[in-house]
């Protein structure tokens, strides 16, 4: 657990950013899509998404050391994205006892989110624990460039690790606003259940899909990786939705391997770049454009059941949509929010 992530991805770096650039950057992720994708006259163009996966060995109970190897990676792979997308519990890595080290809303890492994702003029994401009262929760932070700091709390705990023993659950799903997207961030074990990412047309956006990018943090083990790489392809082409999974990498210190395999998948379930089992950042650019294309020749939205999750079998669900927009920057963020 010593191992020190900067010289992990600087080994293997070069090979990795190399190989994924040079393979699906340009890629249709349909041999039937038109390749003309420009906006009518009149019309302004879709904007493009800039996209940064930071695959990391996360060291063990070390939040200090962990915020200093991300911000070096951010230096060194990250310049010019919209969004950067960390693991889950990136400070601490999966852990139970990790809740002593739970901070607050206002504690070092949150602060740390904030200056980052300012100086950089990008979005960062990623999970980490906080504490509110008496709970501690794996909160997705969702951090924006003006400061703002939204959040979603995991909702599905994972019990096999005695997670919903320690943890809170969360009630609501978040869907960001954020530069001409919307995208829709989950939490690893929330991967396997579809029904709670599902990407519905006509609800929270008349005529239009709930969100564009589905993003699920993890720290998923190797031995059911396989779950991982098939689960997020069919999120993918089911929602008909770019997805980006990141996952962590190394050995925690409970013992449990993590084998990376952090991704970018298209609407049709294509891979556009990949990572292998080290410390790497995958950087991609997502179309909007293709993505409308490929909706508009593919409408398999228009023959989808209508659903709604049942508060009477599960009191404690909310699904209300905490809508965040980036487009007004609030000049007094509140730190709760």
């Amino acid at each position: 657990m010593s191992q020190d992530m900067s010289q992990g991805m600087s080994q293997g770096m070069s090979l990795g950013m190399s190989r994924g650039m040079s393979r699906g950057m340009s890629r249709e992720g349909d041999a039937d899509l038109p390749r003309d994708h420009s906006a009518p006259a009149g019309e302004t163009p879709a904007p493009d998404l800039r996209v940064a996966l930071v695959q990391a060995d996360t060291a063990w109970h070390d939040p200090a050391a962990n915020r200093r190897r991300l911000e070096a990676e951010f230096d060194r792979a990250c310049g010019g994205c919209d969004l950067v997308i960390l693991p889950e519990t990136f400070t601490t890595g999966f852990s139970n006892e990790a809740v002593a080290w739970a901070e607050t809303m206002e504690g070092e890492t949150v602060a740390w989110l904030r200056a980052q994702a300012r100086e950089r003029d990008a979005a960062i994401a990623g999970s980490v624990q906080i504490r509110e009262g008496d709970r501690v929760f794996n909160r997705l932070l969702w951090t924006m460039p003006d400061g703002r700091c939204l959040h979603y709390d995991k909702r599905h705990l994972f019990r096999m690790a005695g997670e919903h023993e320690r943890y809170g659950a969360g009630k609501k799903r978040l869907l960001v606003d954020f530069r001409g997207w919307r995208i829709c961030p989950l939490v690893c074990y929330d991967l396997r259940f579809p029904v709670f990412a599902r990407n519905r047309f006509d609800g929270s956006r008349p005529g239009d899909h709930d969100y564009d990018l589905l993003v699920f943090v993890a720290n998923w083990p190797a031995v059911r990786h396989r779950a991982w790489e098939t689960l997020l392809r069919a999120r993918a082409m089911e929602n008909l939705a770019w997805v980006a999974g990141v996952n962590r990498v190394g050995t925690d210190g409970n013992g449990v391997a993590h084998a990376g395999g952090s991704v970018v998948l298209d609407f049709a379930g294509e891979t556009v770049e990949e990572a292998g089992r080290d410390p790497v950042t995958l950087v991609a650019t997502l179309s909007l454009s293709r993505l409308r294309a490929y909706r508009e020749r593919f409408p398999a939205h228009l023959d989808a059941d209508g659903f709604s999750l049942d508060p009477a079998l599960d009191p404690a669900l909310d699904v209300a949509l905490d809508l965040a927009h980036d487009r007004t920057p609030d000049p007094s963020p509140d730190p709760s929010s």
